[in-house]
């Protein structure tokens, strides 16, 4: 099952010294759909982080892998990823 979530989410590479922004658009147990700017080769590994919108919950940190990165229309990506780990709070 997927959830629609549209937040912004920052993914972070080679020991968080480049970011990249994008936004989220759906959150499954297993993955995710990011909307990005930048094209990203696919098997690359990063770390992520979903920010909540309530207090209640933490934000979700997790390791990604890039399963598909395909062109939009218009300008940027979309990012099919696995989540690989939960990051412990």
């Amino acid at each position: 099952i997927r959830m629609k979530v549209d937040t912004e989410i920052t993914l972070s590479f080679d020991n968080n010294d480049k970011r990249v922004k994008g936004l989220c658009r759906d959150l499954s147990g297993t993955g995710m759909l990011i909307e990005v700017s930048d094209e990203i080769k696919e098997g690359t590994v990063c770390d992520t982080r979903l920010p909540s919108n309530n207090e209640a919950f933490p934000s979700l940190d997790a390791k990604i892998k890039i399963l598909r990165c395909s062109p939009l229309a218009e300008n940027g990506y979309l990012l099919g990823v696995e989540i690989v780990e939960i990051s412990s709070l």
